[in-house]
C-alpha cells in the first residue's frame, strides 16, 4: 500500500486485495484535508468490500487501484481508478442509488475525458468510464469507443464487474503500461475561466491551473513579474501602470484573477481587486464562485455572493464611487478588457445623461488613471489589453490609455513587452510617439492561445478568415481540422443535431450571434431576446434556460472572456462577403444600412472575431438560404459568403 499526491490510496491490486479494510480507510482519512463525515467513510468502505469482493474474480491478479484520484479540473476527484490489461476505467459510485441518472452519467463521462485531455498519460490509452449505482438493475454494456479511445459510459450495480473489466479488456486488447508511471505523468489542464477563477478562489497556484508545451512564457512568469512590480511600487513610493497583452484566449483575465487573489483581503497592504466592464463575465464569475464556496463551505450563497461580489466588481461601479473624488480603498487595481474603456466623447455623453455630470471631459482611462492618482504615494494599475476586440462604440482602445499618460500622468511609471510596439496595436492608433517613455517588460505579453486545447493557432485562422486572406487560412485550417473541426452549414437543425452530438461528459454547447444579426430571427435565432447569462453559462444540462439547450442566443458582448467546448455561429448579412471583399452593413428600422466609419466596421469585424474565438474544441457555422421574396434575406446577401467561408478552409456538414 503507498500514497500518491494524485490519490488518496494507491496499490498494486494484489496488495489492495489483502489489505485491511481499516488499514484502507485510514490511509482515505489521512489524506482528506477537510472535515470528514460519517456518510463519506460510509461510502469508502462500501466501495472497498464491493471491490475486494467483485475483483477475486479477475482472470489476472496484475493492476493497480486508485481512491480518490485527483482529475485535471481543479478540486475534482474520481472516485476509482483502476489499471488494468492496459486500460484505464474510472469507476465513478453512487452508493445506494436505485437509478442512473443521466447527471451521474455525464459527471463519470466527464472525469474519463479530463483524463484523456488534460492527463499526459492518457492521450494514448483506452479510458472505460463505469457508473456503479449499487441499488440499480444491471446496465446495457456495450462497448462503445470513440475516436479518441474514450467510451460511453458502462453502467452495473457492481455485481459481475470483474468479468465486465476482463470482457472490455480483451476487446480493447491494449498493450500494458506501468500505473505509477501513467499517474506521475503530469497534467497539463486548460481549464475554462469560470473553472479557473473557482480554483484560484481555492487557493491553486496559477501554474498548476494552465501550462502548456509551447516554448512562450507562460502564466506564471507573468504573474510573478507583476507581483514584484506591485512590491516594489509599494517600496519605492511609485506610480505605476503595467500594459499586459496577448492573444485573445491566452489567460490575460487569468492572470488579473491571480493577482487579485493574492492580495484580496482590504487589510493586505498590497491590496487588489479584478474591475472588468464585462457585465456578464463579472456576473457569471460572481455567482459560479458564490456556488463554489457555499458548496463546500456550507455558509448560503448570499452569504458567499457578499464575499466574492468584492474580489470581482465592476468597472463601472468603481468609477461611479469615485466621482465625489474619494480615494479608493485599493491601491492596485486590474482592469480586464482595458481597451473597452470609453473615449471622451461617450464618456462625456454618458455622464451628462445618466450621472448629470455637463461638465466631465475627459475619456475614461484619464478619469481611472486620476482616480488612482488620488492616492498621496504609490499605486499600480494592471490594465489587460486585448488586441482587435473593441467591439462597441466610443472604445478608446490602447491609444485612449497612452494618450492620459502622456499629457496628464507623465510621472508615472510605464510597462509593457515589445509586442505593444508592433501589429495589431499600432495599427488601433498607438504611435511610436506615444511609446517613447514606456519601458519594455518582456514578460507582460502572452503569446498563445490557451482557449482551445485543441487549436492553439485558431485565433491566427480566424485573424485571416476576417481579413479576407483566403490562402493564410487554407494553410492554417488544414493543421486544424485533425484536432478542432471546423464546419459550415445551410441546415440549422443539422448544425444543432452535430453539435448535440459532439458535447460529452459535461462539455459545454451553445449558440452564438451578432448582436446585429437581426434577419436570422426568421430561422429562429433571436438576438435581441432577454438574456440571462448565469443561467445560460452555469445551469445544468437539463436546463431549458441554460446554453446547452441551443434556444437562447448569447451575443459578442454576452460571450466575450467566456468560452464554451463546441459552438455553434450564426453568421448574418451584417458581415457579408461580395466575391472580393467583406462588406459591412448594420440593420435599422426596417432596412440594411452600409457601415461608412472607419471605426464601426472595426467593431462589426471585431465582433465576429470574438464569437469565432470561442469554442474550445471545434464549432459548426451556420449561414442561411436566404429568401428573395424578402428583401432584406436575399438569398445573394448569404451565398457569396457562404462560398468564401468554403475557400477558407470550412467543411461542409453533411
Amino acid at each position: 500500500m503507498m500514497s500518491s499526491c494524485r490519490a488518496f490510496y494507491s496499490a498494486e491490486l494484489v496488495d489492495f486485495m489483502s489489505a485491511s479494510n481499516n488499514s484502507i480507510i485510514g490511509a482515505l482519512t489521512a489524506n482528506h484535508t477537510q472535515q470528514l463525515v460519517h456518510e463519506q467513510t460510509g461510502a469508502w468502505l462500501s466501495q472497498v468490500e464491493l471491490l475486494q469482493q467483485e475483483f477475486k474474480m479477475l482472470t489476472e491478479p496484475a493492476g493497480h487501484i486508485f481512491f480518490e484520484f485527483m482529475i485535471p479540473r481543479m478540486g475534482k476527484r474520481a472516485d476509482v481508478v483502476l489499471c488494468y490489461r492496459g486500460v484505464v476505467f474510472a469507476l465513478e459510485f453512487k452508493i445506494g442509488t436505485l437509478k442512473y441518472q443521466q447527471a451521474d452519467k455525464r459527471q463519470a463521462h466527464s472525469y474519463a475525458l479530463d483524463l484523456k485531455n488534460f492527463h499526459r498519460g492518457s492521450h494514448n490509452k483506452p479510458i472505460i468510464p463505469i457508473l456503479i449505482a449499487t441499488q440499480s438493475s444491471i446496465g446495457s454494456n456495450q462497448l462503445a469507443l470513440a475516436g479518441d479511445l474514450v467510451a460511453k459510459p458502462l453502467l452495473t450495480n457492481g455485481k459481475g464487474i470483474a468479468a465486465l473489466v476482463d470482457d472490455i479488456a480483451q476487446q480493447c486488447n491494449a498493450p500494458t503500461f506501468d500505473a505509477c508511471d501513467w499517474a506521475a505523468s503530469g497534467y497539463l489542464p486548460t481549464p475554462t475561466i469560470i473553472e479557473a477563477a473557482q480554483a484560484l478562489y481555492a487557493q491553486h497556484a496559477v501554474e498548476d491551473i494552465a501550462k502548456t508545451e509551447a516554448d512562450v512564457t507562460n502564466l506564471g512568469v507573468t504573474s510573478d513579474k507583476l507581483l514584484e512590480v506591485i512590491h516594489e511600487a509599494r517600496l519605492n513610493k511609485q506610480k505605476v501602470i503595467c500594459f499586459v497583452t496577448g492573444v485573445p484566449g491566452a489567460g490575460k483575465t487569468l492572470v488579473g484573477l491571480n493577482i487579485a487573489n493574492k492580495h484580496s483581503r482590504p487589510e493586505d497592504n498590497e491590496y487588489a481587486v479584478f474591475l472588468s466592464g464585462n457585465g456578464p463575465l463579472v456576473t457569471v464569475l460572481q455567482e459560479a464562485l458564490a456556488i463554489d464556496k457555499a458548496s463546500s463551505s456550507g455558509e448560503t450563497k448570499a452569504s458567499a455572493r457578499r464575499q466574492t461580489s468584492q474580489f470581482i466588481q465592476n468597472i463601472h461601479r468603481f468609477r461611479d464611487q469615485a466621482l465625489d473624488g474619494s480615494k479608493p480603498p485599493e491601491q492596485v487595481v486590474i482592469f480586464d478588457e482595458a481597451q473597452r474603456a470609453w473615449n471622451a466623447e461617450q464618456a462625456s455623453k454618458f455622464m451628462k445623461s445618466k450621472r448629470k455630470l455637463d461638465d466631465f471631459d475627459k475619456s475614461e482611462p484619464a478619469f481611472l488613471i486620476e482616480v488612482m492618482d488620488r492616492h498621496d504615494d504609490w499605486a499600480v494599475i494592471i490594465a489587460l489589453i486585448g488586441g482587435g476586440q473593441e467591439i462597441n462604440t466610443g472604445e478608446a482602445g490602447l491609444a485612449g490609455w497612452l494618450e492620459a499618460l502622456k499629457n496628464r500622468f507623465s510621472h508615472w511609471h510605464v510597462y509593457c513587452s515589445e509586442q505593444l510596439l508592433s501589429g495589431e496595436y499600432i495599427s488601433n492608433g498607438v504611435s511610436q510617439e506615444n511609446l517613447e517613455q514606456v519601458k519594455q517588460l518582456p514578460s507582460l505579453h502572452l503569446a498563445t492561445s490557451m482557449r482551445s486545447f485543441r487549436a492553439e493557432t485558431l485565433s491566427s485562422f480566424v485573424h485571416f478568415v476576417i481579413g479576407g486572406e483566403i490562402d493564410k487560412a487554407v494553410a492554417i485550417s488544414e493543421s486544424l481540422h485533425e484536432q478542432y473541426p471546423l464546419y459550415i452549414t445551410r441546415d440549422l437543425t443539422l448544425a444543432k443535431a452535430w453539435l448535440k452530438s459532439k458535447s460529452r461528459g459535461l462539455e459545454s454547447q451553445g449558440m452564438l450571434a451578432s448582436s446585429n444579426g437581426i434577419r436570422l430571427k426568421p430561422d429562429g435565432i433571436f438576438v435581441k431576446n432577454r438574456f440571462d447569462p448565469v443561467a445560460w453559462f452555469l445551469n445544468p444540462q437539463d436546463d431549458i434556460r441554460s446554453c446547452h439547450f441551443l434556444e437562447d442566443t448569447a451575443t459578442e458582448f454576452d460571450i466575450q472572456g467566456l468560452e464554451l467546448d463546441w459552438c455553434l455561429v450564426g453568421w448574418d448579412a451584417d458581415f457579408r462577403y461580395n466575391g472580393s471583399t467583406f462588406e459591412h452593413w448594420k440593420f435599422k428600422g426596417t432596412k440594411w444600412q452600409q457601415r461608412k466609419k472607419i471605426e464601426d466596421k472595426r467593431y462589426l469585424e471585431n465582433a465576429y472575431r470574438v464569437l469565432l474565438t470561442r469554442a474550445r474544441q471545434g464549432m459548426v457555422i451556420y449561414i442561411p438560404e436566404g429568401n428573395d421574396a424578402d428583401p432584406t434575406r436575399s438569398t445573394q446577401y448569404y451565398a457569396d459568403t457562404y462560398q468564401y467561408l468554403l475557400a477558407c478552409g470550412f467543411l461542409e456538414l453533411n
